[in-house]
């Protein structure tokens, strides 16, 4: 997934780019399937490669199945990966799983020229997955001392952050029309027996368009859009 200038806007050239717009300086990318390892090192050389000027971003995309443990992650936490690759990353949190049917956010932000604070960041993500489930009718909310997001104490969505020379990049993942069944080979996020739930399950019919659509639009609000 290699970055290249077009215009004056910097877009991903992979070809799997569908739309490419600016909300209040944080440009969307919608990115079809890519692979953990190559969308973990376009994020970090985005990072490295930024500057004062650079926009801010959003980039929308599905993973193939793949375990990812966190900066504290620990091996008990996975209890039976079977033939899902696990992959050590520089987020913090423990394992989660990322596949095909799961809305992964990856959230590039200059926190200094937005005037947030590690603490009010995460807290503007998780309350742009609670907006986004209100508009379908569903009632969820953070659960004290367990990033993420929860409807009836079940995950529907899971956070893991990189802070890079005042920078982000990781970001969240929501659950939409995944397969659930890996999480039980895991400790979801180092938590024994946690339950994990989906969109689909909720009765939400959005399929990953709009639902990343509906989730950008709450976060260019949530992190200083109009």
């Amino acid at each position: 997934m290699h970055v290249a200038k077009a215009g004056d806007e910097e877009v991903a050239d992979a070809g799997a780019v569908r739309s490419g717009r600016r909300t209040a300086a944080l440009v969307l990318r919608v990115l079809g399937r890519v692979g953990h390892g190559e969308a973990w090192a376009a994020m970090r050389a985005f990072t490295e490669g930024r500057d004062a000027e650079s926009p801010d971003e959003v980039w929308v995309l599905e993973h193939p199945p793949v375990f990812t443990l966190g900066q504290a992650g620990r091996a008990e936490h996975v209890l039976d990966p079977g033939p899902i690759p696990v992959i050590a990353t520089d987020r913090g949190g423990q394992v989660t799983y990322h596949g095909p049917g799961q809305l992964v956010a990856y959230v590039l932000v200059d926190l200094a020229r937005r005037g947030l604070g590690v603490r009010r960041f995460v807290e503007a993500l998780e309350q742009a997955v609670i907006d986004t489930l209100a508009e379908a009718g569903v009632r969820a909310a953070r659960r004290p001392g367990a990033a993420g997001v929860y409807v009836d104490g079940r995950k529907v969505a899971a956070l893991g952050l990189r802070v890079r020379r005042g920078c982000t990049y990781h970001g969240l993942a929501l659950n939409v029309d995944v397969d659930l069944e890996p999480f039980r080979r895991i400790d979801p996020c180092g938590h024994p027996g946690l339950e994990v739930t989906r969109l689909r399950d909720l009765g939400v019919r959005w399929g990953l368009e709009e639902t990343g659509e509906r989730l950008y639009r709450a976060l260019a609000v949530r992190l200083g859009g109009p």
